[in-house]
C-alpha cells in the first residue's frame, strides 16, 4: 500500500529523492542539465508530498507559489523500480488537492522534450500544453502544461 506524506522541503526522504531525480536528469540533459538546475533549488519549498512503500520512500513531489492564481508542479520523481504502480498519478493528484485546498486555480509545470513519460503522465491527467512560460520561455526542449483545478479553498 502506497502512503503519501505532506511535508516540506526539509524532509530528508524528499531531499534523498531529489538527489536521485537530478542525477537521472543531468544524464537526459546532458549539456543543458545546468540550465535547468538552477531553477530547481528546493531550499524554499514549502509543499512537498513524498509517497512510501512499506515505510520506504520511494516518489515525491512538490508545489510552490508561482502567482497568486497558479502553484507550479516541480520535483516530480518515482524510483525506476517502483514505477508502473501509479505512485506518479497519486502523488500529482494529492499536489493538486493541496494547491486547490490553499485556494489556487490551476496547477502548471515544465518538463523536457528528453522526458517522454512524464509528457505522458500530464497528458493522461487532464494537462494541456501551453506556451512556455517564464525562463523556459524561449527554450526549445521545454514542454510546459497546466490543468485548471476544481477550487476547494480560497486564496487569501
Amino acid at each position: 500500500m502506497i502512503r503519501l506524506l505532506r511535508t516540506n522541503s526539509s524532509n530528508q526522504d524528499f531531499i534523498d529523492l531529489v538527489n536521485m531525480l537530478d542525477a537521472d536528469l543531468a544524464i537526459r540533459d546532458g549539456e543543458d542539465h545546468d540550465f535547468y538546475h538552477q531553477f530547481n533549488s528546493i531550499d524554499q519549498i514549502k509543499y512537498a508530498v513524498t509517497a512510501y512503500e512499506n515505510d520506504i520512500a520511494v516518489g515525491c513531489g512538490a508545489i510552490k507559489d508561482y502567482d497568486s492564481k497558479a502553484m507550479e508542479v516541480k520535483r516530480m520523481f518515482v524510483l525506476p523500480e517502483s514505477r508502473g504502480k501509479g505512485i506518479a498519478s497519486l502523488l500529482l493528484r494529492e499536489l493538486e488537492n493541496w494547491a486547490s485546498e490553499l485556494g489556487y486555480q490551476k496547477c502548471i509545470l515544465e518538463t523536457g522534450k528528453k522526458q517522454p513519460e512524464a509528457i505522458a503522465l500530464y497528458i493522461k491527467k487532464g494537462y494541456v500544453v501551453i506556451p512556455n512560460y517564464g525562463q523556459y520561455a524561449e527554450i526549445e526542449n521545454s514542454v510546459c502544461f497546466e490543468k485548471i483545478l476544481k477550487n476547494l479553498g480560497t486564496n487569501s
